[in-house]
C-alpha cells in the first residue's frame, strides 16, 4: 500500500512557501512513499536540528524513502549524504524542477544519484514556479525575490540561496490579482534580501515601485505587506508609499543586526547605528502608527559588553517592539567563524537581556492600543492580527479570513483582547 509523500520544513517563511511548491511539485510527479526534509542553514543550531529532525523521521517511518533539501543541504551536502537515514540530497534549485520530482518519482534508488547539489552561484533567474504563492485562509505570500549578493561576515545564506534574483513586477501583479480573485484580503512580499528587488531588472527599478505599482493595479487588495527589510536600502518611492497609502500595513520589520558601529563594520553591514534610528524616526513622523520588528544578533565575535549595551540601547532609541534575537553561532566558511569568539555562556545570558527588553516593548505596545479600534485580519475564529501585527484574541467566534473591526477592551501581556 502506498503512502502519500509528507514534508517536513525548517527555518523560515520562505523554506515554508518553496514547501508549498515542492508539494504540487512532487504529487504532479506521482511521487509516494517519501518523506521530505526541507532544511535552514541560519545557524549551527539549525543544521543540528535539521539532523535531530531527520533521525527522528527515519526512526518512525523505517520504510520511507528520505529526502533532505534546503540551504543545509546546499551548503553542506556532505553532511546529510553522510547519514545513514538518508536517501538523496537536493539542493535549492534542483528542488524547484519538475525534472527532479520525475526522477525522483520514477527510480528513486536505482538510477538516481545520492547528491544532486549544482552551484547555486549560476543560477540567475528566479524559479516560475514559485510565484504561485501560498496561504492560509487569511493571508498569502508571494515571493519575489531570492539570493543576496551582500556577503556580512557571520552569514551563511548566500551560499544556500544564491545571488539576488528578482520577478518581474508585472508577474507579480498578476499573481497577486489571482490571489484576490480567490478571496485574499492580505498579501505578503518576501525575499532573502528583499529591499535588492529590481536589481538585474530592466531599468533596474526599486521595491517602492513594486509596491506602487501592486497598490495602483490591484485596488481591490485591501493590504500589502513587506517582509524583513535592510532600511539602508529603502528607497523614495517606499517611503512615499509608507506615508501615502493606507493599505500598505504600518509594520516594518528591519535587519539591523546589532546597535554598536564597530560590530556593525566588523559584520560588514553596510549601515551605522545613526542610519537606524535615523530609518525609524522618519518612517514613524510619515506614519505614527507604525511599528518595529528587528533581528538583532548577541554575542558577536569580539563583542564586549559596552557595544552589547549599545544593541539593548537602539530598542529604545528605535522603540522597537517585536525582536528576533540570535545567539551567535559561527558558521563554517564564514569571515566571523575565524573572529576571536564570545564565551558561550555570556551569549546566552546577553541574548536573555535582549529577549527581556523585548518582552517589556511588546508589553508598553500592547497597553497603547487599549481603546483604539482596529482592523483585524481574523487568522482562525478566535484570533486575528491588526494592521501593525499584534495578535488579538476575541471572546466570540468571528469568520477567518475576514477583515473585523473591533474595539481593544484590555491586553493579557502577550496578545491585545477585543
Amino acid at each position: 500500500m502506498t503512502q502519500p509523500t509528507t514534508f517536513t520544513t525548517l527555518g523560515c517563511r520562505l523554506n515554508a512557501y518553496e514547501t508549498e511548491a515542492m508539494k504540487e511539485l512532487s504529487a504532479a510527479a506521482g511521487l509516494d512513499n517519501a518523506i521530505v526534509v526541507n532544511t535552514c542553514a541560519v545557524t549551527s543550531e539549525a543544521v543540528r536540528k535539521a539532523r535531530q529532525e531527520i533521525r527522528k523521521l527515519r526512526r518512525d517511518n523505517p520504510d520511507a524513502r528520505l529526502i533532505v533539501t534546503g540551504c543545509a543541504a546546499q551548503t553542506e551536502p556532505e553532511t546529510f549524504v553522510a547519514m545513514a537515514e538518508v536517501d538523496v540530497v537536493i539542493g535549492n534549485t534542483e528542488k524547484m524542477q519538475p525534472n527532479t520530482w520525475k526522477g525522483l518519482a520514477a527510480d528513486f534508488i536505482g538510477k538516481t544519484e545520492a547528491v544532486q547539489v549544482d552551484d547555486i552561484m549560476s543560477v540567475t533567474e528566479t524559479a516560475g514556479h514559485l510565484i504561485d504563492g501560498f496561504g492560509t485562509r487569511s493571508r498569502a505570500y508571494v515571493q519575489v525575490q531570492n539570493g543576496c549578493d551582500h556577503r556580512c561576515t557571520f552569514c551563511i545564506i548566500p551560499y544556500g540561496r544564491g545571488n539576488s534574483r528578482s520577478v518581474p513586477a508585472g508577474v507579480v501583479v498578476d499573481q497577486i490579482k489571482r490571489l484576490v480573485d480567490r478571496g485574499y484580503n492580505e498579501v505578503v512580499l518576501t525575499g532573502v534580501d528583499l529591499t535588492s528587488w529590481g536589481a538585474g531588472l530592466p531599468a533596474e527599478p526599486k521595491l517602492g515601485d513594486l509596491v506602487m505599482r501592486i497598490l495602483k493595479l490591484v485596488p481591490d487588495l485591501p493590504r500589502l505587506r513587506i517582509s524583513s527589510i535592510d532600511s539602508i536600502e529603502v528607497d523614495e518611492n517606499l517611503m512615499q508609499a509608507i506615508a501615502s497609502e493606507p493599505r500598505l500595513m504600518p509594520h516594518l520589520h528591519l535587519s539591523l543586526q546589532h546597535g554598536d558601529d564597530l560590530i556593525l563594520k566588523r559584520m560588514k553591514r553596510r549601515h551605522l547605528r545613526d542610519d537606524a534610528i535615523r530609518f525609524a524616526e522618519e518612517a514613524r513622523k510619515l506614519r505614527p502608527e507604525m511599528t518595529f520588528g528587528a533581528d538583532i544578533i548577541a554575542g558577536f565575535p569580539t563583542e564586549t559588553e559596552a557595544h552589547f549595551e549599545n544593541s539593548l540601547r537602539l530598542v529604545e532609541e528605535c522603540d522597537l517592539t517585536w525582536l528576533h534575537v540570535f545567539p551567535y553561532s559561527p558558521r563554517p566558511g564564514t569571515p566571523a567563524a575565524r573572529m576571536p569568539q564570545v564565551n558561550g555562556r555570556a551569549i546566552k545570558e546577553r541574548a536573555a537581556r535582549l529577549r527581556s527588553v523585548g518582552e517589556r516593548q511588546v508589553v508598553r505596545h500592547l497597553e497603547g492600543q487599549v481603546g483604539h479600534k482596529h482592523k483585524i485580519l481574523m487568522e482562525n475564529p478566535r484570533m486575528g492580527r491588526t494592521e501593525q501585527f499584534t495578535e488579538v484574541d476575541f471572546t466570540s467566534d468571528q469568520v477567518e479570513g475576514q477583515i473585523v473591526a473591533a474595539t481593544i477592551r484590555e491586553h493579557n501581556g502577550q496578545r491585545l483582547v477585543a
